[in-house]
């Protein structure tokens, strides 16, 4: 029996193993071209003047370069989680109420805002006062970075 029936046909397993172990749709591509390829080697094509084995590595490549290219996109949008809303989003561009002074260098300060109190960060590196109304900017990890400005609106 050829070698190569069983080289293809260990391939065929490696690449599913590895496909159900990642559970990311990795090599499933590679196992489409390893059967390819098995197809070629169990009916001794040989391309012009290529020999059998050349030509099991080239049908190899082909099939999985031209069923990788054809069903990726497909793939990944099926594969890609949409992230999860957290609702903590919403508080960005609302104004807040510093209930203890923002200071970045002394790492403290507090804001209110949606009926909870946050850790804050000055946005532009002032220090802010305890009392001040400002505008939520930016969320990083579980601090709110707040910008002071005379012409923050409250609104009703």
């Amino acid at each position: 029996m050829n070698i190569f029936i069983w080289l293809w046909l260990g391939a065929i397993v490696l690449f599913g193993v590895a496909e159900v172990v990642t559970e990311n749709m990795i090599s499933i591509w590679f196992v489409a071209g390893s059967l390819a390829a098995l197809a070629a080697c169990t009916a001794g094509w040989a391309l012009g003047g290529l020999s059998p084995e050349a030509t099991q590595v080239l049908v190899f490549a082909l099939v999985s370069a031209v069923s990788l290219a054809a069903t990726r996109p497909l793939v990944r949008r099926f594969m890609t989680k949409p992230g999860i809303p957290t609702n903590s989003d919403r508080v960005l561009g609302m104004v807040a109420k510093v209930t203890e002074a923002v200071d970045n260098d002394r790492a403290c300060g507090a804001v209110y805002v949606d009926g909870k109190t946050w850790t804050a960060r000055s946005a532009d590196g002032s220090v802010i006062p305890s009392g001040t109304q400002v505008k939520v900017q930016k969320i990083e990890g579980v601090k709110l970075l707040v910008q002071y400005s005379e012409k923050v609106e409250v609104a009703k």
